[in-house]
């Protein structure tokens, strides 16, 4: 019969606690009378850790490309078992006390995950920058990016079935499996449960294999290019709101704010900054896209509206029209130079149709050119919706 339960270890040179694990992972099948194996995905140990998983009846999988994600991945696709709980060899986490994660994988919970600040963190288990920086912030994150009811993502206790496992398609190889594990079960509306679990300090004599800045900033990074909503779409929406309000302002007449007074010279950055907004924009589109069409992200309503809303003769229409009216508002400025006979003009009064005549103009131009490369990226999609027809 398959086991009902795989218990995932990632290992590289875990000679002092692996032995253990593997006692309290046996230990929590016996008692609770769970049909379980033991999985030591080993990724590249030179301490004899092999040795000692095989001297207690555990399965060794090899697996030779080097990282945290791509250790876990690989023991988790030769887990025989119905369910998967993955965790640490280094003594962190009691696997004696497994039974919440079981309970809660058998009521078909997708994604169990620990929480160790709800289990309680023991003294000396986690560096102080983890636990009240790394940790928090990144979680938060997580859940504003996300909307993700989960307190702590980066637990490396947790449980989940074979079939999500095989719905999340989880393809980084570092630390930010971790956060990619939970972010894929999200945007695949997988269920996500939490349960508390206590953090142990770990019993190696070795310094820890995470490196603090290296692997935080993984997971960040991880989390921004999951999200083009925060990493484009709402940047692009405040530059383009602030800009074009500050910049209709100015073309009216001067600010002047705490005895300051800002002019022409401040419009030339709000009116780059609509420009530089509508980039964002169109970088979130054209990212959606490719992520979407190369799956790196699911398919959403959001997404299918991106081109019932918007194709390429509307665009070509909006563009044209700001083109037209950059081209309007400089043929206005070299009228009002030819009726001074092309002579000196006053800057303050000039710019303030020449700035907008340049930008529209820049502005329309790019509108035109994203209008027709997200009309190619278009007829790519079409062509696959027709062939799965």
């Amino acid at each position: 019969m398959s086991p009902e339960l795989s218990i995932v270890m990632p290992c590289l040179n875990e000679a002092e606690t692996v032995g253990i694990c593997i006692q309290k992972a046996q230990s929590f099948f016996e008692k609770h009378n769970v049909n379980g194996e033991i999985v030591i995905a080993d990724n590249g140990s030179t301490d004899g850790s092999q040795a000692i998983a095989e001297k207690l009846n555990a399965r060794v999988v090899p697996v030779l490309e080097k990282g945290y994600g791509s250790a876990l991945r690989g023991g988790i696709n030769a887990a025989l078992g119905t369910y998967i709980i993955m965790g640490d060899a280094d003594d962190s986490y009691d696997f004696e006390a497994l039974e919440l994660f079981l309970e809660k994988l058998r009521e078909g919970n997708d994604l169990v995950m620990g929480n160790r600040f709800k289990g309680g963190v023991k003294k000396g288990a986690m560096p102080f920058l983890h636990k009240y920086l790394g940790n928090p912030v990144l979680s938060f994150i997580g859940r504003l990016f996300f909307n993700i009811k989960i307190g702590d993502f980066h637990c490396g206790l947790r449980g989940f079935s074979k079939e999500a496992f095989g719905k999340m398609n989880l393809n980084t190889t570092g630390m930010e499996f971790a956060s990619e594990m939970i972010v894929k079960s999200k945007l695949n509306k997988l269920s996500i449960v939490e349960v508390s679990t206590i953090l142990h300090p770990d019993g190696r004599t070795r310094p820890p294999h995470l490196n603090t800045w290296r692997d935080g900033w993984r997971h960040l990074r991880f989390l921004l290019l999951y999200s083009p909503r925060w990493l484009f779409l709402y940047p692009a929406i405040i530059m383009i709101i602030v800009g074009m309000i500050l910049s209709t302002i100015l073309i009216i007449q001067p600010i002047t704010f705490a005895g300051i007074v800002f002019d022409v010279h401040t419009l030339l950055y709000t009116a780059s900054s609509v420009v530089v907004g509508f980039q964002f924009l169109a970088f979130y589109a054209l990212t959606k896209i490719f992520a979407v069409e190369n799956g790196l992200l699911p398919k959403s309503d959001r997404y299918d509206n991106l081109f019932k809303y918007f194709n390429l003769e509307k665009g070509l229409i909006a563009g044209f029209l700001i083109l037209a009216l950059g081209i309007y508002l400089s043929v206005d400025g070299l009228l009002a130079w030819k009726a001074t006979s092309f002579s000196d003009l006053k800057p303050a009064e000039t710019l303030r149709t020449i700035v907008p005549a340049v930008f529209t103009v820049m502005l329309g131009l790019q509108i035109v050119l994203f209008s027709f490369f997200f009309s190619i990226l278009g007829l790519k999609r079409n062509i696959k919706l027709k062939k799965k027809d």
